[in-house]
C-alpha cells in the first residue's frame, strides 16, 4: 500500500478516486514473546512483560487508523500499551528490539507514545498546557458521527470501546463514549494515524475511544512508508485489531445502529426475531 497520496486528494472522501485502505493486519515480524493468531488480527504476549513489539503488516495510508482493542490485562506489571509509527521496515529488524521505548526509538525514524491511565492529551499549538488535561468530549447525545482530525473525517462508531453484553452494558458503554474510563481499561480502543502537512512532513495522532489526543509527534517524513507500532507492554497482555469503514457505512452497520438504538441494553437483542449472525454482530461489534 502506498504510504502517501497526492496532497490534492488527502482531504477527499474515500471512494473511487481514493480507494479505502486494505484491512489492517499484524506483521509476521514481532517481538519474541508475541504470538499472532492465524488471522493476523490478534497479538498476545505469552510471557514476561517485554519483547512485545508488533508492527502493521503494511505501511499506513494518510488518515488510516491502526486501531486496537485491549482484550486482556495482566496484573503485577507497571506500565501500559505503547503506540507509534516507524519509517523502519519491520522485515529489516533482526532481532526486534525488546522495548519500543527506548530501544526501537533509539534506532531512529521511530515515534512512540506511552499510554497512561490519565494524561494522554497533547496541548495544541498556541494553547496553554492546562487545556490538554480537560476532557473536551460533549455529552453522548451530541457526539458528531465523524471524528475530524486535521483534513480527515473518520466514522466514530467503531472507534469507541464497548463493554461486554450485560444488564448494565448500556451504562458502561456511555462511560467509554465519554472517555471516563481509563484508556488502559479492558475493551478500550486505541489507534494511531498520521496526517500530512503542506511542508512535506506529517503529524502523528493518537485516538482513544473516539477522541483525538492531539499531535503527539511532529515532523514525521510523510514521503516515507510509515508502519504502525504497537508495544504489548507490561499490564497489557493481548490486543485485537478493529477494522474501520472509511467511506459510506455498510448496510450491515446501518442495521446494527438502528437495532442498538431501539433496545434498552444489548441483552434485549436476544429476544428479537433476527438471524443469530445479525444478533451476534449487534451485541459484540
Amino acid at each position: 500500500m502506498a504510504a502517501v497520496s497526492d496532497p490534492m486528494d488527502l482531504g477527499a472522501p474515500w471512494g473511487p478516486a481514493r480507494p479505502e485502505p486494505s484491512p489492517t493486519r499484524f506483521h509476521p515480524v514481532h517481538g519474541a514473546n508475541i504470538r499472532v493468531d492465524p488471522s493476523g488480527t490478534r497479538a498476545t504476549r505469552v510471557e514476561s512483560f517485554a519483547h512485545g513489539v508488533c508492527f502493521s503488516r503494511e505501511p499506513l495510508a494518510p488518515g488510516q487508523i491502526f486501531l486496537v482493542e485491549i482484550e486482556e490485562k495482566e496484573l503485577g506489571w507497571c506500565g501500559h500499551l505503547r503506540l507509534g509509527l516507524t519509517a523502519l521496515d519491520p522485515a529489516s529488524l533482526a532481532p526486534v528490539p525488546e522495548f519500543s521505548l527506548p530501544d526501537l526509538v533509539s534506532l531512529g525514524h521511530t515515534w512512540v507514545f506511552a499510554i497512561t491511565r490519565h494524561h494522554n492529551r497533547v496541548p495544541r499549538e498556541g494553547r496553554p498546557a492546562a487545556e490538554a488535561a480537560v476532557p473536551c468530549r460533549p455529552p453522548a447525545l451530541l457526539v458528531e458521527p465523524y471524528l475530524c482530525i486535521e483534513q480527515f473525517r473518520i466514522p466514530r462508531d467503531r472507534l469507541v470501546g464497548r463493554s461486554r453484553p450485560g444488564l448494565y452494558s448500556h451504562l458502561l458503554d456511555q462511560l467509554y463514549e465519554l472517555n471516563v474510563l481509563p484508556p488502559t481499561a479492558r475493551r478500550s480502543r486505541l489507534g494511531v494515524l498520521f496526517c500530512p502537512r503542506p511542508d512535506g512532513t506529517a503529524d502523528m495522532h493518537i485516538v482513544i475511544n473516539g477522541e483525538d489526543m492531539g499531535p503527539s509527534a511532529r515532523g514525521l517524513p510523510a514521503a516515507q512508508p510509515l508502519y504502525a507500532v504497537v508495544d504489548v507492554f507490561a499490564s497489557t497482555k493481548s490486543v485485537r485489531l478493529v477494522q474501520l469503514e472509511y467511506g459510506l457505512p455498510s448496510l450491515q452497520t446501518l442495521c446494527r445502529l438502528v437495532i442498538q438504538r431501539s433496545v434498552v441494553h444489548r441483552l434485549a437483542i436476544d429476544g428479537l426475531h433476527l438471524p443469530k449472525g445479525l444478533k451476534d454482530f449487534c451485541k459484540y461489534e
